[in-house]
């Protein structure tokens, strides 16, 4: 099946290129509210996933046996920017459970915020894995570990105890098979598993509605969907779409993007879980997708609809700040 043109980029008004992907919409009782293009191919949902991947760390009882609140929670389901505030955090994390950066094995990287680079450059300090955009759901990882008594050396294999734990979870809420077969590495080094879309819109339902979880992993979902809502930065940074959708909705929506295209999104006041992958892995794209489905979905709040489509149409500028080019769902998703 070849997924239908979701995304076009236009240059002097001439389409210059063109965006083919999939995107679903599921109630948690699996009822399709949306689906575009082949929706049951399985994905790759990389860091979209990392507020079902944070549920051990807060259903364990670790999150409250070190004091940690909303900033936190956001914190370990972030794709973060590695700002000074990100930074300092996940570095406050590991420290209340006695611990340091030497116990992360994301692997260091520059931060990827534009300005947080420079200033880090300047500083003369190297990077170091607190920077790396999965620091926060890496610390929630150890400080869980520790918490349950699990040695957290090797935390990041296939095979240890911790990593078990995440693919049960995300198994049971998913509803789909993790294992050998569908496994793959993710950019930060854990165990990353390919699953239809369909399957990550249902889990994502179920995370906004707590159907199918039992009563302790309902109440864990709403309080990191709830976290990462009411502490958008945390979950992204300065210019991130994901922080700018959360803030111009407060509370009603949660989306978090997945590297390679994808995004996921849960919307607790309609009961609905989204899921889509732009087929060539452009973020660009995958930024109109989500934009224009959220659009969609809130046609009855007319002035939070138009500031998703005015985010689902945005204005490219070149380097002299003259528009050049710009880019537009097609008639198929808007």
């Amino acid at each position: 099946m070849t997924n239908p043109v979701l995304v076009e980029m236009l240059r002097g008004g001439t389409v210059e290129s063109v965006h083919r992907g999939s995107v679903v919409v599921m109630d948690a009782d699996g009822g399709k509210v949306l689906a575009l293009g082949d929706t049951a191919r399985p994905v790759f949902p990389r860091s979209a996933v990392k507020a079902i991947q944070a549920l051990p760390f807060v259903e364990s009882g670790a999150a409250d046996r070190f004091g940690f609140g909303e900033r936190e929670l956001a914190l370990a389901c972030a794709s973060h920017s590695g700002e000074p505030g990100h930074v300092e955090l996940a570095q406050s994390m590991l420290a209340k459970a006695g611990l340091g950066a030497e116990a992360l094995e994301c692997g260091a990287h520059w931060p990827s915020g534009q300005g947080a680079m420079i200033g880090l450059a300047r500083s003369g300090a190297a990077p170091s894995a607190l920077h790396n955009n999965c620091s926060g759901k890496h610390a929630g990882f150890v400080c869980t570990c520790r918490h349950l008594g699990i040695d957290h050396r090797g935390y990041v294999g296939a095979d240890h105890r911790f990593q078990q734990m995440v693919r049960q979870t995300m198994e049971q809420v998913t509803g789909t098979a993790h294992d050998a077969s569908n496994r793959g590495t993710d950019g930060c080094s854990i165990p990353t598993f390919a699953i239809p879309l369909d399957n990550l819109a249902l889990g994502f339902a179920r995370m906004a509605t707590g159907t199918g979880l039992g009563p302790e992993r309902a109440k864990a979902a709403r309080r990191l969907l709830a976290a990462c809502m009411a502490e958008p930065f945390m979950v992204a940074g300065t210019g991130r779409a994901d922080t700018e959708l959360m803030e111009a909705a407060p509370g009603r929506i949660f989306v978090k993007v997945g590297a390679e295209g994808v995004y996921c999104a849960a919307m607790p006041e309609l009961g609905l879980g989204i899921a889509l992958k732009c087929d060539d892995g452009a973020g660009r794209a995958a930024e109109v997708m989500i934009s224009a489905v959220l659009a969609r979905l809130l046609s009855g709040d007319g002035g939070l609809a138009a500031r998703m489509r005015h985010a689902a149409n945005p204005v490219l500028k070149n380097w002299n700040a003259i528009e050049a080019a710009s880019l537009r769902p097609t008639e198929a998703l808007a």
